[in-house]
């Protein structure tokens, strides 16, 4: 890896744009080219794989992964970015830079179409904070070619998707992702690697994609239970799931029927136990938003 940017050549760069970070677009651009070495290599990139970064920002973390995988999309928001993206791989990585496309586009309303040229197997971005999970459910739910990934997000929300069933930070972003992965967290990352610097701390999330744990049950009633079940965490299921089941009494049998406790609490429950519930739901229960 070669080329990479450093401080003075994200300054640099961001002054001949005419481009300051945003709080909006939850702008923090890396400018260590240890810490984009070491994303890299943990992402387990081979020639093989076609990459997908969202919010390439100034080409930090593109600039890394152009030598390594086989094609690199890049979705970028910023129109100023997303138009300066190819010139900056042209400098940098010359040999490379044939490999970037790079898509003038809303992560979270791409659709795999536009991706399609060769279809994505790997996720690895810098995700802007504010919009970090969503973003990785929506790729997830509309890229099926996607086979792995590594994230880099808020440190809180790094723990948030890797826990498991127990965890006091164990909720709604916890199950959905693991309908899609297996996560685990790879590491914390300090705010110093940043400009502007953060006032928290990042966490890296890999993940390796599997099949959904249950074909019988659509995604979106799954969701829908878990998002019943986690918006009153404090209630039992079967307080906390009437609403989505139509009384108490009817989602304790739905519960019952699944196999779970009535008197359990979502945040002990696997995505394989809301698959059943939601396999056991009462007809005309709501699919999720």
């Amino acid at each position: 890896m070669t080329g990479l940017l450093g401080p003075a050549e994200i300054r640099e760069l961001a002054a001949r744009l005419g481009v300051a970070p945003t709080k909006k677009l939850g702008q923090n651009f890396v400018h260590d080219p240890n810490t984009v070495r070491r994303i890299v290599t943990a992402a387990g990139l081979t020639p093989d794989d076609v990459a997908l970064e969202v919010g390439p920002g100034l080409g930090s973390l593109t600039l890394g992964l152009l030598p390594i995988a086989g094609h690199v999309h890049a979705v970028e928001i910023d129109p100023v970015l997303a138009g300066a993206l190819p010139e900056t791989a042209a400098r940098y990585a010359s040999a490379d830079a044939d490999r970037l496309t790079v898509h003038r586009a809303d992560a979270l309303r791409v659709a795999a179409a536009e991706l399609a040229d060769p279809p994505p197997t790997a996720l690895v971005a810098n995700l802007p904070y504010n919009v970090a999970v969503p973003v990785v459910l929506h790729l997830l739910a509309v890229l099926p070619t996607l086979r792995h990934g590594m994230v880099m997000v808020q440190k809180e929300v790094a723990d948030r998707l890797v826990a498991g069933p127990g965890s006091k930070v164990y909720g709604i972003p916890s199950v959905k992702l693991a309908w899609y992965a297996q996560a685990r967290g790879a590491g914390r990352v300090p705010p110093n690697v940043f400009w502007p610097v953060p006032n928290v701390d990042s966490g890296l999330v890999a993940f390796t994609c599997h099949e959904p744990p249950r074909s019988d049950v659509p995604r979106e009633k799954v969701f829908a239970v878990v998002d019943a079940a986690f918006a009153q965490r404090r209630k039992t299921l079967r307080a906390a799931l009437a609403g989505w089941a139509g009384s108490a009494d009817r989602a304790a049998a739905a519960l019952t029927a699944a196999g779970v406790d009535p008197g359990a609490r979502g945040e002990s429950l696997t995505v394989e136990q809301f698959a059943a519930i939601a396999a056991s739901a009462p007809a005309g229960t709501p699919a999720a938003k």
